[in-house]
């Protein structure tokens, strides 16, 4: 077997030997009474990386298939994977690793968890740098945004802001948000021009949207800071809270973002009754 058929092969391999190490719990998967193997079938992981079934299998199967740093990232979260198994996972790809871009697989700090669990009534997420959501609270999904409900490599904010309709309806004020958003993506994005899954990543958005594809391309930079966010909820109605956000001083590729309402306000009680239920 020449070289480059072994590299397939074992590329194929070690996403075998990753996928049975992952229980369907660990992802939001029943676990179902027959499972002959362990871990998760191949069916599960090409779904919950929004790839084809047929092309997953070919991978797995040594195929000499060209993969896009896009599938590997969402290979790499599907799976889980460390940050050593996912260099390990771009070499074998013939894919330059991220370097300066870094990809948040490891789980969010179960400490940091408890400070988002306990911010009982007001809605927060925990970003990385590309914008991928890692982790919110139940306020978040009640209020907010189940990010739950969508596939886990979609699950990036930008993504969403611009490409689910029930999160634009959400928006009081879609067009501003979106811009504030997007330009504050577009400061993050001078450090990280070329890299290979943010070149990606943006010709995707540009070809999915056309207001991304209008907006990007006037270069507009901000950066984040707190305002005034107006929620449309379709129970509750309008809610006003003070958007903050913050670094993770553990963790220098992670914000803390958190929805806060104003003391005393309508949109204080309205939450309360509506999460004390």
């Amino acid at each position: 077997m020449d070289n480059e058929k072994q590299r397939y092969r074992e590329l194929g391999d070690f996403l075998k030997s990753r996928r049975a190490k992952i229980l369907p719990a660990q992802v939001g998967l029943p676990e179902g009474i027959r499972r002959r193997t362990p871990g998760l079938r191949r069916e599960e992981v090409a779904s919950l990386s929004g790839i084809g079934l047929t092309w997953y299998t070919w991978i797995e199967q040594g195929r000499p298939i060209q993969i896009s740093s896009q599938i590997l990232e969402s290979l790499a979260r599907t799976l889980m994977l460390d940050r050593h198994e996912t260099k390990h996972l771009y070499t074998l790809a013939q894919h330059t690793p991220p370097v300066g871009f870094p990809i948040c697989n490891d789980p969010v700090n179960p400490m940091l968890q408890h400070v988002l669990d306990n911010l009982e009534f007001s809605p927060a997420t925990i970003v990385d740098v590309r914008f991928n959501v890692i982790s919110w609270n139940r306020a978040a999904a009640k209020i907010v945004f189940d990010y739950g409900k969508i596939n886990a490599s979609k699950r990036n904010l930008l993504r969403i802001m611009f490409t689910n309709e029930e999160y634009k309806k959400a928006m009081a004020d879609w067009e501003f948000t979106a811009q504030a958003m997007l330009a504050c993506f577009r400061t993050a994005y001078a450090n990280f021009v070329g890299n290979p899954w943010i070149e990606d990543f943006i010709n995707e958005l540009r070809s999915e949207s056309k207001e991304f594809d209008s907006w990007w391309s006037m270069h507009d930079i901000q950066k984040e800071e707190g305002v005034l966010k107006i929620i449309n909820h379709p129970v509750l109605g309008q809610l006003k809270f003070e958007f903050t956000s913050y670094a993770v001083l553990s963790d220098s590729n992670l914000k803390l973002s958190v929805l806060t309402s104003i003391p005393g306000s309508a949109t204080e009680e309205k939450i309360k009754q509506f999460l004390s239920r």
